[in-house]
């Protein structure tokens, strides 16, 4: 049963604080000094995608001590520890562990000052600045607490941390590696995210998509090049590349459904190097995203009929068609929370935290590649959560409008961590029991 006697006693205890102490609570509570030690370890020592070679070692060791049979490696830097507790459920419950080659300036005491260099060769500073240091953190929570009531539930536990969710490598990279074949298959996974758009403490969910397709497409616009005084002798690729990008937004307001979430954003528009000559080529980097298979081949397939069509209203001779380019390997799938394990959840988030604290939130047009394992197998149940992480005095100062605090991959982003880690260590266990707990 995704429910258990056990979590019911547990959420009945917490509605009735006169009752015993709860256990979970009091569990994180006790924990909460050595995950805030690990915490400041982790953010200010982080590390870029496929490179998270001490994160990962200091998560593998934290497993080990519970109890799990860890394997590191997986993916490349990925870890997987498996905790079998009799018959049951398969749980998957993942954390993701790489930083961003960004420079930190939250003026935190543990603030990173590592440099790193990426796998292209780009040299930079690395932060966790979209928060995968909490959810680590939390990782090792969990496991703490489950490994601490496992006479409580029944079943096998999967914990993955893995490597490179923001180059959309790592879930891929893992499953390739036998994650699904090496180990137990899940029927369920479990994940959350911290979130700079709702206040610490507060947990956000939704069913059906929680994340974009997302796409990253290059468009190389070809023309004849010359002297900018003589524009007649030419075929100019920076008005025709303009052209473009003006024709692609009616792809979104024209050609997908107005109820159907869609973007065509173009990041980065490059051409010439003079004044005065008139370039043989432009190029335009973009990225596209949606929720459906369905939006994605419009939008993909609009982009390509676009350039080629007002490269010919142009007059560019036919070896001169723009090169539309979708890098594949770069794609993030839609993330999907499965009705049944969402609203179960839900209801006992709620129940246990209250419905003040427990938002139904809208869909986000941002990435995140935890939606792989369910594609892998939909017969799996699949649910990411967010639990917000603004300091209650900074969303205060707000008045509660994310556009007037930092994001998430900005170097301004400092999530109240405690409150944040606290709550997600608690929910993630609470959901976990929905699954395993026993009857």
């Amino acid at each position: 049963m995704m429910r258990s006697l056990l979590t019911a006693a547990l959420l009945a205890s917490a509605a009735a604080p006169a009752l015993a102490a709860d256990p979970v609570t009091e569990g994180v509570a006790k924990d909460m000094p050595s995950l805030m030690t690990l915490y400041r370890d982790l953010h200010a020592n982080p590390e870029l995608s496929m490179q998270e070679v001490k994160s990962s070692a200091k998560l593998a060791a934290e497993a080990k001590k519970l109890g799990f049979e860890v394997t590191t490696g997986v993916g490349k830097t990925g870890v997987v520890a498996v905790m079998r507790n009799g018959p049951g459920p398969v749980l998957l419950m993942r954390a993701d562990m790489d930083g961003l080659p960004v420079v930190e300036q939250t003026g935190l005491a543990f603030a990173s000052k590592v440099k790193g260099t990426s796998v292209t060769g780009v040299e930079s500073g690395v932060m966790h600045a979209c928060g995968h240091d909490t959810h680590m953190t939390a990782w090792v929570g969990v496991a703490r607490r489950l490994a601490a009531m496992k006479d409580r539930w029944s079943g096998t536990l999967v914990m993955i941390a893995q490597p490179g969710e923001e180059t959309s490598e790592g879930a891929k990279a893992m499953l390739e590696d036998g994650l699904f074949t090496r180990f137990p298959k899940p029927t369920h996974a479990l994940a959350f995210h911290d979130a700079a758009s709702l206040p610490a403490g507060t947990i956000g969910y939704n069913v059906g998509p929680a994340l974009a397709n997302v796409d990253s497409v290059d468009i190389l616009v070809k023309g004849v090049g010359g002297h900018g005084a003589y524009p007649h002798t030419t075929k100019d690729p920076i008005v025709l590349a303009s052209r473009i990008v003006m024709a692609l937004q009616t792809i979104v307001s024209r050609e997908v459904d107005p109820q159907e979430p869609a973007v065509v954003t173009v990041g980065s528009f490059h051409a010439g190097a003079k004044h005065n000559i008139i370039s043989d080529e432009a190029t335009m980097l973009l990225t596209v995203r949606s929720y459906t298979d369905e939006t994605r081949k419009i939008l993909l397939d609009g982009i390509r009929r676009i350039a080629n069509g007002e490269a010919i209203a142009a007059g560019m001779p036919a070896d001169k068609m723009p090169v539309v380019t979708v890098r594949e390997g770069q794609h993030t799938p839609a993330t999907v929370n499965t009705e049944a394990l969402t609203t179960s959840t839900a209801a006992l988030l709620t129940q246990r935290f209250g419905a003040e604290r427990v938002l139904k939130t809208r869909p986000v047009m941002g990435g995140e590649d935890f939606g792989r394992f369910y594609l892998a197998d939909k017969s799996i149940e699949s649910l990411i959560f967010w639990v917000g992480g603004v300091p209650q005095a900074q969303w205060d100062k707000a008045a509660g409008d994310p556009a007037k605090l930092p994001s998430l991959h900005s170097p301004f982003w400092a999530p109240d961590a405690e409150k944040t880690i606290s709550t997600a260590t608690e929910a993630m266990v609470v959901a976990a029991m929905g699954v395993l707990g026993k009857t």
